[in-house]
């Protein structure tokens, strides 16, 4: 393979027997794994034999990816580990995986069982695939990976569900875009492109200076950035929905008018608010990729 694999370890408070049948039956796997929508076991003659399956993957839009793999498992210890080997391949035209190979490793330890995959694969479409891919799919496939193995994580240890996990955290991802989408365009739309007159006013009305809105409008912006590469910080939603209280108190105190005006500042501010609650309380448990090692031990510097 032209490019290094894709390596995503775990540490998962639950032995062995229960994460080898969460990750190789079909029907749990496919519930934890963000990479795959659909596992079917295709029949063998005996355990013997690899076991083949169709995997599909559904884009959204009616659109869908199908391949096949390949599996073998080996149930035997050998110094403890346990293991098992996978190869893959797609003839979907859409699919820019080819064909790939890869690997799972569990090893039970003091602290956990330690769970692993590598893997890697061939791209179709030639140069422009190679480039796509490694700007763009690997990134993301390899985030897929990690984020899923947390998720298989929290469900295996009894935390909650893959189906919770998805919830909350399409939950927190709706509110937090929400609420940086919300300071940007008011930072940039009426105080930095339109000067709107009613964002004058209300300068005025505080006793600041009018040549303050341009400064005030690159600092909601920078909030709203802030909001989002801060992705994993709870905090940064609990202190918008304080802000948001403040912000209001200020506005009823010099500028009452506003409140009782259409699409006032009160309605604005208590969404905000009520949208940081939301997204703080579904991010009390999210599945993260940043609790999965990315680099196999062995490489670290």
């Amino acid at each position: 393979m032209g490019q290094p694999g894709i390596y995503v370890e775990i540490l998962i408070q639950e032995d062995l027997n229960r994460i080898w049948q969460l990750t190789q039956e079909p029907d749990q796997h496919q519930r934890w794994d963000l990479r795959f929508t659909r596992i079917q076991y295709l029949p063998r003659a005996s355990s013997a034999e690899p076991q083949r399956f169709l995997y599909e993957t559904r884009l959204g839009f009616g659109l869908r990816i199908a391949g096949t793999g390949e599996s073998v498992g080996d149930r035997e210890p050998k110094q403890g580990d346990v293991a098992s080997s996978l190869k893959f391949a797609s003839e979907d035209p859409k699919s820019l995986i080819r064909t790939g190979a890869g690997y799972w490793k569990y090893i039970p330890t003091n602290a956990g069982l330690r769970f692993i995959t590598w893997y890697d694969y061939e791209v179709r479409f030639g140069g422009l695939g190679r480039v796509l891919d490694r700007l763009a799919f690997r990134p993301l496939i390899g985030w897929a990976t990690a984020w899923s193995f947390d998720r298989l994580r929290l469900w295996s240890e009894g935390k909650q569900s893959p189906e919770a996990s998805m919830n909350v955290f399409l939950i927190h991802a709706m509110a937090r875009i929400s609420i940086a989408f919300i300071w940007i365009w008011q930072g940039l739309v009426p105080k930095l492109m339109f000067h709107d007159a009613d964002e004058l006013r209300m300068l005025a009305q505080a006793g600041l200076q009018p040549s303050l809105l341009p400064w005030i409008g690159t600092g909601e912006i920078l909030v709203g950035v802030l909001i989002l590469c801060a992705w994993n910080v709870r905090a940064v939603l609990a202190a918008n929905s304080a802000l948001m209280i403040a912000v209001t108190a200020v506005v009823a105190a010099r500028s009452p008018l506003y409140l009782i005006a259409a699409f006032n500042p009160l309605t604005l501010n208590l969404g905000m608010f009520s949208l940081g609650i939301i997204g703080w309380i579904a991010s009390r448990i999210l599945p993260s990729a940043r609790k999965c090692l990315r680099v196999a031990p062995g490489k670290l510097s």
